[in-house]
């Protein structure tokens, strides 16, 4: 998108101090106007889908009422993807960056950025880009890592060996293990032993553990 076109915003914020500090870092920025706000993501959305072509861009946050910001981020972009969506929260947890990325988000900076930081963000996503903060970007690079660590775990166990795990994740002992598959229960004990081995965990709770991430159970 060109930058010198008008960029229509619709800000989602349930603290009407953020709505107003944004539009103070806005002025004196004629390409982007702030021509909608809502206190919360069902609000937002329902302004949105009544006239979902008078907005080119979402700023939203992540926790409010009734709708959070994720949920309101993943609904737009199903329905109204020609709209961007920049997140802006003062969570730099994993989880909350995981569930933006899953909800597709086009970008994602802290509520203690400055103005500088938000235009850059807005210029990039604007343009076609993704900006995400150089205080998220090492989480992502870390939740990535361990996702393909994760999916390398996954493939170097046997077809036995996750029907096995995912007994063990419904508490079932070596001996029901053996009697649900017709197998020893020495046998079993090496299958266990073997997962514990090629995953690196220390106990059946870190296998339990490990099982729930990788959705074996």
């Amino acid at each position: 998108m060109d930058n010198t076109e008008k960029i229509n915003i619709i800000i989602a914020d349930d603290h009407q101090m953020m709505i107003d500090g944004i539009r103070n870092m806005l002025l004196g920025t004629p390409q982007y106007h702030i021509i909608a706000e809502a206190n919360n993501g069902q609000a937002a959305y329902e302004m949105i889908a009544e006239r979902p072509d008078a907005f080119q861009l979402l700023l939203t946050d992540i926790s409010m009422p009734l709708l959070s910001g994720t949920q309101l981020c993943k609904m737009v972009k199903e329905q109204f993807p020609a709209i961007q969506v920049l997140i802006l929260s003062m969570y730099n947890n994993a989880v909350a960056i995981k569930e933006a990325i899953l909800a597709e988000a086009d970008g994602y900076i802290l509520k203690n950025a400055g103005k500088e930081e938000l235009l850059k963000a807005l210029h990039r996503i604007t343009d076609g880009g993704t900006y995400f903060a150089d205080d998220i970007v090492p989480i992502i690079y870390k939740q990535y890592n361990q996702q393909k660590i994760q999916d390398e775990q996954l493939k170097e166990l046997t077809e036995r060996e996750k029907e096995i795990l995912s007994l063990i994740v419904k508490e079932y002992t070596s001996d029901d293990i053996a009697r649900q598959l017709f197998i020893s229960k020495k046998t079993v004990d090496n299958h266990r032993q073997h997962l514990l081995e090629k995953t690196g965990c220390k106990s059946t709770v870190g296998l339990v553990k490990l099982a729930v991430k990788l959705g074996i159970g």
